[in-house]
């Protein structure tokens, strides 16, 4: 929901006090235009899904998206105006875009989609940096988070093996300090804390500007709630940072190139600077199993055999009638295929999304623009990062060099998947 106040600073009508999330309607990777208000879902190579254009809560047929965009390739001129909405956050984000969108369609009223996307992540920002989100988690956490005690084992586990470990996140230490102590509760020692477990501990990092700014660290006290005026040129234990860059925390850790992994689940705020300096990254995409669970179940497998059999017959009545493709059979075949083949599509993709399908799948089975990404930025992908348990520390992960495709599409059943 908008907050009052959000609605209220930006004159929004109070009717959007009534907009309730939809869980069922987003998938994470979408697009936003800003220029012509659409929502949309792309493949690897930057095309329209057919069946992925939503304007307000209205699908576009595929003559509208033509009429809007002229082709459904998505130029580079096109791609400037496009904002990739890639974390958790941007399930909220798509369905408060996409709700007022479609009041303003059905109030008839005229309106700049680049103000609607403006608007909508100033009011997502204000909610996390106020601090109301954080303190509505804290104040109820049973209903936001997970216990996690195989978390827990997973970095006990990495301690034990050697590794140094490092917290960096964008939330003040408050939120932190108290989602870990609910989280690992019932796994700590009654004298431990989460705090142990990390070699260092940075919040409020203003990521993805942590990786190309020169911000200074600077140490915070967690008593008084104030922030030290000294230089930071070492990481004490049991110290919690503020701020900082990537650049002074290579020249105060040492920790360079490839022996270091970073996990995150944001593709561009989280993987891609770590990416471009030379770490290894891990992406942390909770769909994956939902995604992994549907492709192996019976319904879906039987859908995808009938897909395939429908394009074999497709490829044999295009060479068999090549010099009569006026006839009327040849016309009725090719209608009845092709119908057939649309309802497949459809039966399947309402098995992940109704709106927009897989996350990482087109509806014609190429990879989406989420998935390419993935391939541009993470060198292991994996739904929790406990799921590393399943292999030793000094497991050497690759694939086999004729996958061309997201390794969990090949019909291994794993919950762990290595990228490139």
């Amino acid at each position: 929901m908008i907050l009052p106040r959000s609605i209220w600073l930006m004159r929004y009508p109070e009717i959007c006090m009534n907009f309730r999330y939809d869980k069922d309607f987003p998938i994470r990777g979408l697009y936003y235009d800003k220029k012509n208000g659409c929502l949309l879902k792309l493949d690897f190579f930057g095309s329209i899904e057919p069946d992925g254009c939503y304007y307000g809560r209205r699908k576009l047929s595929l003559n509208e998206i033509k009429h809007i965009y002229g082709t459904r390739h998505i130029g580079r001129d096109q791609a400037r105006g496009l904002v990739g909405l890639m974390d958790f956050f941007c399930f909220s984000e798509a369905c408060l875009i996409a709700d007022i969108v479609q009041h303003f369609v059905d109030a008839k009223l005229e309106f700049d989609a680049s103000y609607i996307y403006q608007d909508v992540n100033c009011a997502i920002q204000h909610v996390h940096r106020s601090g109301l989100a954080h303190r509505g988690i804290l104040s109820d956490p049973c209903k936001y988070l997970v216990k996690n005690g195989q978390l827990l084992h997973f970095l006990r586990m990495l301690r034990e093996k050697g590794k140094k470990l490092f917290l960096l996140t964008n939330s003040p230490y408050y939120f932190v300090d108290g989602g870990m102590d609910f989280m690992l509760e019932d796994s700590l020692g009654c004298r431990d804390s989460w705090r142990e477990l990390f070699d260092v501990v940075i919040a409020k990092a203003n990521k993805p500007e942590f990786y190309t700014s020169e911000h200074p660290f600077r140490c915070y006290d967690t008593e008084r709630d104030t922030l030290a005026f000294t230089k930071v040129d070492k990481f004490l234990p049991g110290r919690i940072y503020y701020h900082g860059c990537l650049k002074s925390f290579l020249q105060i850790t040492k920790w360079n190139g490839p022996e270091v992994i970073y996990f995150g689940d944001h593709l561009f705020s989280d993987l891609r600077g770590p990416s471009k300096a030379g770490w290894r990254t891990a992406a942390i995409i909770h769909e994956l199993e939902s995604e992994i669970r549907i492709q192996n179940d019976d319904s879906y497998r039987f859908e995808q055999a009938k897909l395939h059999i429908i394009h074999e017959l497709l490829g044999k009545l295009y060479s068999t009638v090549a010099n009569d493709r006026r006839s009327e059979l040849y016309r009725l075949l090719l209608e009845e295929l092709n119908e057939e083949r649309q309802k497949t599509r459809q039966e399947m993709k309402k098995m992940f999304n109704k709106s927009f399908g897989a996350t990482f799948l087109t509806d014609t089975g190429q990879e989406s623009a989420f998935a390419y990404h993935i391939h541009q930025y993470a060198d292991v992908y994996t739904s929790k990062p406990e799921n590393f348990l399943l292999y030793s520390p000094e497991a050497w992960l690759h694939v086999p060099f004729d996958i061309k495709i997201m390794p969990h599409h090949v019909k291994v059943p794993s919950t762990l998947f290595k990228n490139q």
